[in-house]
């Protein structure tokens, strides 16, 4: 069941007017030629942006997301914004991306090697998506897991992604900003603000929903960004509800072309400070490839 996490009344919403979302604040305000020039500096610029030496690549322990126990919390980064976390033995993915490049003229991994095996991964309870870009919303991956997978929760409108690439429409689940869905097991999820936008092709910016999340468990409660750029809207989901044991939070997508909808490192500092949370775990701007190390709150 979905329901309203808190008073409309008091609480940011997204405007929705001919087919598209919008907020108060458009962060990308770039003209046509900016976005051409930034588009290509993006996609075809080599400068300062290969590492000189070849990174570290590890595979993902998939022992410690498997496990089902009360208690249990840990989390590996498995490369940009993807993360696989296990709260409480839920087993739950952010934004999950196992292909070596999303898209025919976009960024590829790094190294090219995708840090796990998708048929070893056991059953998953959660998968969320922050939104629809090429990046955070992968074909490939979610049909190759959707079998796996108990529930989707998305933002609205990137329901209907999922439901063209044949995920089971009684698997998904769409929701505006304070929505909160709690599960039969006992855990709960709220799509909250974040400062960003949506878009797969030149013609459909902003028609999908963008968001952050907060997902708590019996034992846990954390914050996943997503792509965002500094807002108040921490402050807000701080109040509102927070605290938090641990924030998942971007970091470091250095260009001024697009500060509005990415956070520099001293941002994303001020907003974990924002959201009233204890642990701060920063991911990657860039699609980089190997996962971190299992944390454990004790």
């Amino acid at each position: 069941m979905t329901t309203t996490a808190h008073a409309l009344d008091t609480l940011p919403m997204p405007g929705h007017k001919d087919n598209k979302f919008y907020t108060d604040v458009n962060p990308l305000t770039m003209s046509l030629g900016e976005t051409l020039s930034t588009s290509v500096k993006f996609l075809f610029a080599r400068k300062n942006r290969t590492p000189k030496v070849r990174l570290p690549i590890q595979q993902a322990d998939l022992r410690p997301f498997s496990r089902r126990g009360k208690g249990e919390f840990n989390s590996t980064w498995l490369g940009h914004s993807s993360l696989m976390i296990n709260m409480d033995g839920f087993r739950i993915l952010l934004d999950p991306v196992f292909e070596q490049k999303v898209s025919i003229v976009g960024p590829k991994r790094f190294n090219g090697q995708v840090p796990l095996d998708i048929s070893d991964l056991p059953e998953v309870d959660l998968v969320i998506i922050s939104h629809d870009h090429y990046d955070h919303l992968n074909k490939f991956t979610l049909g190759a897991i959707r079998d796996k997978v108990g529930l989707f929760m998305v933002p609205l409108g990137v329901d209907a992604h999922l439901k063209s690439w044949e995920v089971p429409e009684e698997k998904i689940i769409a929701m505006n900003w304070w929505d909160s869905h709690e599960t039969a097991k006992g855990l709960k999820v709220t799509a909250c603000p974040s400062q960003h936008f949506s878009g797969r092709g030149l013609m459909d910016r902003n028609k999908t929903l963008w968001a952050s999340w907060v997902i708590e468990s019996p034992t846990y409660k954390i914050f996943f960004s997503g792509d965002s750029g500094y807002f108040s809207g921490f402050a807000t989901i701080g109040k509102n509800l927070g605290p938090f044991d641990m924030t998942f939070m971007e970091c470091g997508a250095y260009d001024p072309s697009w500060h509005g909808v990415h956070m520099y490192p001293e941002e994303t500092v001020k907003a974990h400070q924002d959201l009233r949370a204890e642990f701060f775990i920063p991911f990657t701007g860039e699609p980089l490839t190997w996962p971190s190390t299992p944390g454990t709150i004790p």
